[in-house]
């Protein structure tokens, strides 16, 4: 990457996490990363055994095997309220991982991130469900876990079976569904909800063409009620079409912040730098 935009981004790390202090609390603002950083644990030639660590212990005078690997570093990120957000990047950029630390799936190294209203990500269709229960013991389960009482999950299940297409398998343990039948599911649960803030990761293909085609008219509505949507995505022309704005994640880092054609043309020019370089 070149030093201008290396600079630009420096700037724009300072700029946001000198001005965050005064605006997590306001009303327009939807979700804010405070200097998030994810560090994850690489290993080589990790040991098997007890006894083949204090052997490499005493060769190498150190019990440590592994090396620390910064899948985000310092990112700070101010979120408005009824925005569509997006978030590009090449793979092991850190796109997925920067979502799961804003839907709170893993919590960050360090770094805070604030959320105001309710939040649902469609990032791992169908996680926490019970491949021996059916769908409709599931809907229950996920429902319960949600805070839903059980006279609210009961009607909400038809509408649920039916936009996932699986009237005919609502009492089928999921274990024999399909992986199209499971993501249906999955989302079908997911859009129920109706939460304020919905992150997506590339999840608008779930099924076929027919149900895709369904899933972007859901996620058209979404946009068209103004809710805040946070999602990663490989279709730039989408994104460019959609997008409020665009976070340009290089090496774990915001590279570029901004107005969603200028982020996609920085991704696409030569000195953009990859995760695997």
């Amino acid at each position: 990457m070149s030093q201008t935009v290396v600079q630009k981004s420096e700037k724009l790390n300072q700029e946001q996490a000198g001005g965050l202090a005064t605006t997590p609390d306001s009303d327009q603002v939807a979700v804010v990363a405070k200097n998030i950083s994810v560090q994850f644990r690489s290993y080589k030639e990790r040991p098997h055994t007890l006894k083949e660590s204090l052997i490499r212990g005493l060769k190498t005078g150190s019990l440590k095997h592994y090396e620390n690997f910064s899948a985000l570093t310092d990112v700070n990120l101010e979120i408005p309220r009824g925005q569509v957000f997006g978030i590009i990047g090449s793979n092991g950029a850190g796109k997925s991982t920067l979502l799961r630390v804003l839907s709170g799936v893993l919590p960050p190294t360090s770094g805070e991130v604030k959320v105001r209203g309710t939040l649902d990500s469609l990032i791992q269709l169908g996680a926490g469900f019970d491949a021996e229960l059916n769908a409709i013991e599931n809907i229950y389960l996920n429902g319960s876990l949600h805070g839903k009482s059980r006279e609210e999950i009961e009607e909400r299940i038809p509408g649920i079976i039916e936009y996932a297409e699986l009237k005919d398998f609502a009492t089928t343990p999921i274990k024999y569904y399909s992986s199209g039948m499971y993501a249906r599911l999955g989302f079908s649960v997911a859009i129920d909800r109706d939460p304020d803030i919905l992150i997506v990761d590339e999840i608008l293909a779930v099924g076929d063409e027919r149900f895709q085609h369904k899933s972007k008219a859901v996620f058209q509505e979404f946009i068209e009620r103004k809710k805040t949507i946070i999602m990663v995505s490989h279709g730039l022309s989408m994104l460019e079409n959609t997008a409020d704005q665009i976070a340009l994640l290089s090496r774990g880092k915001v590279a570029f912040l901004g107005d969603p054609k200028e982020a996609i043309e920085a991704y696409r020019k030569d000195e953009y730098q990859t995760a695997l370089v």
